[in-house]
């Protein structure tokens, strides 16, 4: 019944993505945690304080997430069709297939009209570099990077955790994400408070970020890309990136289109340098943005495949 539920699940996420106006369950774990952030502040003032309290944020988010999420999936296991609905309906708003492409088209159209400036704000709604000063490839860059990387973080990994422990688990992990991509950052504001946040989604992220290096080569030969070179560079250039787990996809995209990823990016006005990803066997160009997207598909399809298999076969 999980595994049906997953299906539909995933099905759902492919048709009709996630519209602006449906309230999404992550943006009421958002409020959860700004409503915590806040409590947690007025009483912790030291950094060794903030730095506890981003542990207490971490367990709040996470465990009433997951617990509101099993109670509805026990509420509603009284009958079956009821429990196939509500299990789908959950494991649903974890994936972002559909959404993922949807921003990375935005920008794609954007830029086939050649307004660059219209391009950096389209691009400003899914990352969280500053994009005021980036040139067209660097947008292109930052483009294939973010799908690639939430190829793992919207797909590979809430479908993961839903085959093991069904939508609660799959919640939880969505709830462990959204606060790294809320607080997990090293600026001044956070680098205490959100130091919790941040290691624990890199360990959530340690398994499906290395498997996506298979799951991401058997999506491009699916494609007809290069999926040895996929495998290749992914495993690599796996330490070209401050986060332990990035690389990974990145790289099996890098390598699968024959592109350089990573380098010289501007921030506020200033250069700053970081590893390059892949082999720059070609310049980077816009299609490769739809590219991109179509291993994502292609990931999306091997993943849930793959993981059918092993459950079976385990199970």
């Amino acid at each position: 019944m999980n595994i049906l539920s997953i299906y539909i699940g995933y099905i759902t996420d492919l048709i009709i993505g996630d519209p602006y106006s449906f309230p999404h369950p992550v943006r009421y774990i958002g409020k959860l945690i700004k409503y915590t952030e806040n409590k947690i502040r007025k009483i912790a003032k030291s950094d060794k304080g903030l730095k506890i309290g981003g542990f207490i944020l971490w367990f709040v988010t996470v465990g009433i997430t997951y617990l509101v999420t099993y109670t509805i999936i026990k509420l509603a296991s009284f009958n079956p069709i009821v429990f196939l609905m509500a299990n789908s309906f959950l494991i649903y708003t974890t994936l972002a297939t559909k959404c993922l492409k949807d921003e990375a088209v935005k920008i794609y159209e954007v830029l086939k009209t050649e307004d660059i400036e219209k391009s950096r704000i389209q691009l400003s709604y899914i990352v969280g570099r500053d994009t005021t000063h980036l040139d067209e490839k660097e947008i292109i860059r930052a483009t294939v990077e973010t799908v690639a990387e939430n190829t793992v973080d919207g797909i590979i990994a809430p479908m993961f955790y839903a085959f093991i422990g069904g939508a609660p688990l799959a919640m939880a992990y969505k709830a462990i994400n959204t606060l790294d991509s809320t607080v997990g950052y090293k600026n001044d504001k956070y680098k205490d408070l959100g130091f919790a946040s941040a290691k624990i989604d890199d360990i959530a992220n340690y398994i499906p970020a290395r498997i996506s290096v298979v799951l991401m080569a058997i999506g491009s030969f699916i494609l007809g890309y290069d999926y040895k070179k996929s495998c290749k560079i992914a495993i690599r250039d796996r330490k070209n990136h401050k986060s332990p787990n990035c690389a990974y996809p990145e790289g099996a995209v890098a390598g699968a289109l024959g592109i350089q990823l990573g380098g010289t990016n501007m921030y506020f006005g200033q250069a700053v340098y970081k590893p390059t990803i892949g082999d720059k066997i070609r310049e980077i160009e816009t299609e490769d943005i739809i590219k991109t997207n179509k291993i994502m598909y292609a990931t999306s399809i091997s993943s849930i495949v793959i993981f059918t298999t092993i459950c079976i076969a385990i199970f």
